[in-house]
C-alpha cells in the first residue's frame, strides 16, 4: 500500500511539472512572435506591405497578442492535477481571469479575420475556417463560465479544455506548417488553410480523448464540489 501511494504522488508529482511545461512550451513561439508583433508597433518599425494592417489598426492585433499571452500562459497550470487540488483559490482565481481574457482573444481574432485585409496566402477558405474556430472558442467560454454557476463542473472542465485547445492552436500550427516550409517552401492559400485547419483538428481531438478519459456526469468528486461551490456563489 506504501509502495503504491509513494507511485501515486511521483506520477502526480511528474504531472504537475511535465504537462504546464509541455503546454507552456507548445505556445512558446507563437507567444515570442507576438511579444516581436509587439515590439515592432511600439518601435515604430518600417511599415511593409506584410505589416501595414496592424499599423493601421493596432488596436485589436495588441489585444489578441496580449490576451493570447495570458490565456496560454496562465490556463497551461490549470492542467496541473495536484495544483488544483492543493490551492483551490487559486484555480478559481485564474479561472476569473482566464473567461474573459479567452473571450478577448477569441473576439479580437474574429474581428483581424474579417476587418483587417487577406494577406497573399490567405483566401476564403482559410478566412472562413478561421471564423468558425473564432466563434467555437468564444462558445466554449460562455458555455464553461454558465456550466460553472450551475455547478455542473464536468460541463464546466469539457467546456474549458476545448476552448483552451483552439486558443492554443497557434502552438500546434507551428508543428504543421513548419516541415512543409522546409520541404516543400512557402506556403500558399490552400496548403495554408489544410495545415492550419490540421492544427486546431489535432488540439480538439487531444482535447476529446481527454474529457472522455474521466466521467462526465454531474458528480465530480469532493474536490471538484469544493471547487464549484464558492465559483457558482462568486459569479451571482
Amino acid at each position: 500500500m506504501t509502495s503504491s501511494t509513494e507511485k501515486k504522488r511521483t506520477t502526480r508529482a511528474r504531472g504537475d511539472r511535465l504537462i504546464p511545461a509541455g503546454l507552456l512550451a507548445l505556445s512558446a513561439v507563437p507567444v515570442a512572435a507576438g511579444m516581436a508583433r509587439v515590439t515592432e508597433l511600439a518601435g515604430g518599425a518600417q511599415i511593409t506591405p506584410e505589416n501595414a494592417r496592424f499599423f493601421a489598426s493596432p488596436v485589436p492585433v495588441v489585444v489578441h497578442i496580449v490576451s493570447v499571452t495570458l490565456f496560454s500562459v496562465l490556463g497551461a497550470f490549470q492542467f496541473a492535477p495536484g495544483l488544483r487540488r492543493r490551492r483551490l483559490a487559486w484555480h478559481r482565481a485564474a479561472g476569473r481571469v482566464l473567461v474573459p481574457a479567452g473571450v478577448a482573444a477569441a473576439l479580437s481574432g474574429l474581428w483581424m479575420t474579417v476587418f483587417y485585409p487577406w494577406p497573399a496566402d490567405t483566401g476564403a477558405v482559410l478566412t472562413g475556417v478561421r471564423l468558425v474556430f473564432g466563434s467555437a472558442m468564444v462558445a466554449s467560454m460562455v458555455l464553461g463560465f454558465a456550466a460553472i454557476r450551475r455547478r455542473r463542473v464536468a460541463a464546466h472542465r469539457a467546456w474549458m479544455i476545448r476552448g483552451y485547445a483552439i486558443g492554443l492552436g497557434a502552438g500546434t500550427q507551428v508543428l504543421t506548417q513548419l516541415p512543409w516550409m522546409l520541404m516543400v517552401g512557402p506556403l500558399g492559400k490552400p496548403s495554408k488553410a489544410v495545415l492550419m485547419t490540421a492544427g486546431w483538428l489535432i488540439n480538439l481531438a487531444v482535447a476529446e480523448w481527454i474529457i472522455r478519459r474521466r466521467p462526465t456526469g454531474r458528480g465530480a468528486g469532493p474536490t471538484a464540489r469544493a471547487v464549484a461551490r464558492p465559483v457558482a456563489g462568486a459569479v451571482r
